[in-house]
């Protein structure tokens, strides 16, 4: 790391982390993504299934989905598990952040993305990925629908200052 590169790093440390309108564009980007890939699922399984309007009730043709691939999911290739996965967890983060709000943030700690309800008075937070493929590898112990009620009972019900993460 050259001299510059050094003090340009000594001298964001020393400032308080601000968002910059680049960060700001990102995360709209992100969200962008998100509601971009959802939409590719609704497109996807649209007339194989039923219609994915991004309702809670949608999540039952969701599970029926995950039910139906779960029985190919470990013969398929990384890349189509991985992209099932994202897909479906795409469109169930949209059901989320179109009838609760929220916004996306990255969680470091699982490599996949988190969606915050409810800032800044309480923070009702949902992880999908994992659970979409756990629900394509387990089985119905995954199911969908509970899942999701889960955090939709949390958003409903919480108070100020209330914080849960839904996994």
């Amino acid at each position: 790391m050259g001299f510059f590169n050094r003090k340009k790093k000594q001298e964001e440390e020393e400032q308080p982390k601000k968002s910059t309108p680049e960060q700001k564009e990102t995360l709209d980007e992100f969200a962008q993504q998100m509601s971009d890939a959802a939409e590719a699922c609704a497109d996807h399984f649209k007339g194989r299934y039923g219609v994915l309007d991004f309702s809670e009730r949608s999540l039952q043709i969701v599970d029926t989905i995950l039910e139906d691939a779960s029985d190919f999911y470990p013969e398929m290739e990384e890349a189509q598990q991985q992209w099932i996965v994202s897909s479906v967890g795409s469109y169930i983060f949209e059901v989320a952040r179109r009838n609760f709000g929220g916004k996306y943030f990255w969680f470091d700690q699982r490599a996949q993305p988190i969606l915050v309800t409810g800032q800044p008075r309480f923070e009702i937070s949902i992880v999908v990925f994992d659970k979409v493929a756990g629900r394509l590898t387990n089985g119905k112990e995954d199911n969908i629908p509970y899942f999701f009620e889960g955090y939709a009972e949390r958003v409903r019900k919480a108070k100020d200052g209330d914080r849960a993460t839904i996994v």
